[in-house]
């Protein structure tokens, strides 16, 4: 038996058996292809700069999840697809921004640590590595993300700048204003 649900629709309302919507959109030929390869590319690198950023992994795992489905939904309204990786990397320090605000305190995630050599140098390594996240996190958060972007993710400033929507120069004045009070931070701890 062969139902024909068109007849049912309301008048003026396109659907999948409309001929208006199904012309595919040329500016979304290839968008699930482009996405998949920019997060197999940098999906990991992204979510290590939430977990920086956040201190929780599943947390951070959600950010960039939510960045990418944000870039899909978007993808039609992007102008360059070449600057695909900078919308998502704003996104995701906005996530960033937006679960911090929404949680005074994110707990760090303890199971995100490198093996190392021998107990003692395990618990050293930790112990100056929770140290340090501590420090960072003190920071204010122009500082922190752009010392997360220029130490973790090794981007140059314009791309930091682009990313976070600051100018070049801003990016310099926090990274060394930043640098100095991690330091203070680190001499007092």
């Amino acid at each position: 038996m062969d139902l024909d649900v068109t007849a049912e629709r309301a008048p003026g309302r396109r659907g999948p058996a409309d001929p208006v919507s199904a012309a595919p959109d040329p500016r979304l030929a290839g968008r699930a292809a482009a996405i998949g390869a920019l997060y197999a590319d940098h999906a990991l690198g992204l979510t290590r700069l939430a977990h920086v950023m956040l201190g929780s992994r599943h947390a951070a795992e959600d950010v960039v999840q939510e960045a990418f489905l944000g870039l899909y939904r978007r993808w039609a309204q992007l102008d360059d697809p070449s600057r695909a990786l900078g919308y998502v990397r704003s996104s995701v320090l906005n996530g960033c921004r937006s679960v911090l605000r929404r949680s005074a305190t994110v707990e760090l995630d303890p199971a995100h640590e490198p093996p190392t050599t021998s107990a003692e140098a395990a618990v050293l390594s930790a112990e100056e590595r929770r140290e340090l996240v501590r420090a960072l996190r003190s920071l204010p958060p122009r500082q922190r993300e752009v010392l997360a972007l220029k130490y973790y993710l090794e981007l140059p400033d314009e791309e930091i700048a682009d990313a976070m929507g600051i100018r070049q120069g801003t990016v310099r004045s926090a990274r060394v204003r930043g640098l100095a009070a991690l330091g203070r931070a680190m001499r007092e701890m």
